[in-house]
């Protein structure tokens, strides 16, 4: 599988060019890019006021406006690299999994699980499940 390189504001992102073949599959990319990026702007005009992110085995922030304070909060962990190693979409369903190194050279590798608010298309994303793992 061949992997496409970008480069925006010194981050690199690796990602397989098959990602980008379903509106789904590139909405995930998308969000994934602006979650990096601290772009707050993309994030709220993709999720629902009753988004869900449920980090397993840390917390669970419910609304949009506690998920944006929680994203404010994170800005300080600058990402240099995006590594998505695979985003698959099927009805409601999405997930995408992959690996972010951080500018203090720590290294996530991470798995997150959407949920849209229909199988079409132009859906928003009301849920996200994440699991990451630092790793050594």
């Amino acid at each position: 599988m061949d992997n496409t390189k970008y480069e925006s504001n010194d981050l690199k992102i690796i990602c397989p060019e098959d990602c980008g073949n379903a509106p789904k599959k590139q909405l995930l990319k998308e969000l994934n890019i602006a979650f990096v990026n601290n772009d707050l702007v993309f994030i709220i005009d993709n999720i629902t006021d009753d988004f869900q992110w449920n980090i397993i085995g840390k917390e669970l922030i419910q609304g949009k406006e506690n998920f944006i304070e929680t994203l404010k909060q994170m800005q300080n962990s600058k990402v240099t690299e995006l590594h998505i190693s695979k985003i698959i979409t099927h009805g409601y369903d999405g997930s995408i999994n992959g690996t972010l190194i951080l500018e203090n050279k720590k290294i996530y590798s991470f798995c997150n699980v959407y949920k849209f608010t229909s199988s079409r298309n132009n859906s928003k994303i009301k849920e996200c499940i994440s699991y990451i793992i630092e790793l050594p």
